[in-house]
């Protein structure tokens, strides 16, 4: 069975409770936490005249959990009842949510406040964004696993490019606090959900387990001896710590450089979710167009071009031009998370799926928090125009990797033990191409 990119189609899962419960939360989830990634660092700017410096330092810090306890999240993950974490991660992000508007109302909202729900929120995001993408395989049969995560996926893969304009739309109707109240009882739903989950996850067995260090090492062995593997984790990472650049000074200059009111940021950034939607549907037809290898680099490609036009915009009709441009990235960036993800999900054996998502986010978002920083650096010494164009012409070069890989010219990718043998012997042999490619009984 050759891996195909993943789509929301009506299948068998569409009749299974406990995981139209799991979707619902996710997807909850997903588009609470790019809600708040926007409202947050408005909310600064807006509220407390954060300077550019400050706003980037808020970006770098809701993305520093990746970073910091990426890799043993997976492992600790893998020894945990993923449905409890998912949980509590929800209960810890409405809380932490909801003390920001509280704190609003009463007048006594500080930056440092703000530091501190940026660190904790991204810790608990980290838990619950690794534990759901381990727990499905327990889930649901094994036969139903593709469509299951298909569905996931396309709801992650549209709420990272889709959230920031629905978050848009909310600012510029409710402002940034408004946001907020809403982003925070939207986990408190996600919780719900998850917790009605009836099937119940059986205890790890202790004695089977390695050490930390032993777990940690095993997922990253499987990411980085794979090629294929290696090449997708490096462009994500690329792309990634180049485009935090300019999302870093992104609110300061439409906010305060261009002067542009909430309402239009949020009209802005709701072209996005136009893109994210698009992009879904045209994932699997350009997969069988042109093979699922070149849509990895040339969406990638496409993507990072898109920003340079942020750089050289006015408050005039350029405004338009850029959310014609955001639109036209996010559909490549859509296409690009499902195709990659679906490709390391089909490939990776079970049992070392937390840590091999745990390895990969801690690489590929790891990579987010150390470009905000340098576009926070950037941005308050150079301007908030110089950070933008840094970051387009790093992006830009972002697909090469892929490019210079045998996923180049793969038409399909390979899935299950055909895959999974590259990480002992794929970088030996060659590999077939078009319809001969690669596949899974």
């Amino acid at each position: 069975m050759s891996l195909r990119a993943p789509r929301i189609r009506f299948g068998p899962l569409w009749h299974h409770a406990d995981f139209i419960r799991l979707w619902t939360g996710d997807t909850l989830s997903q588009f609470g936490a790019q809600i708040t990634s926007l409202a947050i660092p408005l909310l600064a700017v807006t509220s407390l005249q954060a300077s550019t410096f400050e706003v980037g330092m808020l970006e770098t810090l809701q993305n520093l959990a990746f970073l910091v306890i990426g890799l043993p999240a997976g492992a600790w993950i893998d020894r945990l009842i993923q449905r409890h974490v998912m949980i509590t991660a929800d209960l810890v992000r409405f809380g932490l949510l909801l003390s920001l508007p509280v704190a609003h109302l009463f007048d006594v909202l500080t930056l440092w406040h703000l530091y501190a729900v940026a660190v904790i929120f991204g810790m608990a995001t980290v838990f619950f964004d690794v534990s759901y993408q381990s727990y499905l395989p327990g889930l649901v049969p094994h036969d139903n696993l593709v469509e299951g995560n298909s569905k996931l996926q396309a709801s992650q893969s549209v709420a990272r490019v889709a959230g920031p304009g629905v978050g848009g739309f909310i600012i510029g109707w409710l402002r940034p606090v408004g946001a907020l109240w809403a982003s925070s009882f939207g986990y408190l739903w996600s919780a719900f959900w998850v917790w009605r989950i009836k099937a119940r996850q059986p205890a790890h067995d202790p004695t089977n387990r390695q050490t930390l260090v032993h777990d940690i090492g095993e997922g990253l062995g499987f990411v980085f001896r794979h090629p294929l593997l290696r090449a997708i984790t490096m462009t994500t990472g690329i792309s990634n710590f180049f485009s935090s650049i300019g999302f870093a000074v992104m609110m300061v200059f439409l906010a305060r450089t261009l002067g542009l009111h909430a309402s239009i940021i949020g009209i802005v950034f709701m072209f996005g979710s136009i893109g994210g939607l698009i992009g879904v549907a045209l994932t699997q037809p350009l997969g069988k167009a042109i093979g699922q290898g070149p849509t990895l680099w040339i969406s990638t490609a496409v993507s990072g071009l898109m920003l340079f036009v942020a750089p050289f915009i006015q408050a005039d009709w350029t405004i338009w031009l850029f959310a014609a441009a955001f639109l036209v990235m996010d559909v490549a960036i859509v296409v690009y998370n499902i195709t990659q993800v679906s490709f390391r999900q089909s490939l990776c054996p079970p049992h070392l799926l937390g840590r091999m998502n745990a390895t990969i986010r801690f690489v590929v978002w790891g990579t987010m928090p150390l470009g905000s920083f340098a576009g926070a650096l950037i941005g308050e010494h150079f301007g908030v125009r110089t950070a933008l164009f840094v970051g387009a012409i790093g992006a830009a070069f972002s697909f090469l990797p892929i490019f210079f890989s045998r996923l180049r010219q793969m038409a399909t990718l390979p899935t299950g033990e055909s895959g999974a043998a590259g990480v002992e012997g794929i970088a030996e042999s060659d590999v077939d191409t078009g319809d001969d490619a690669p596949s899974a009984p």
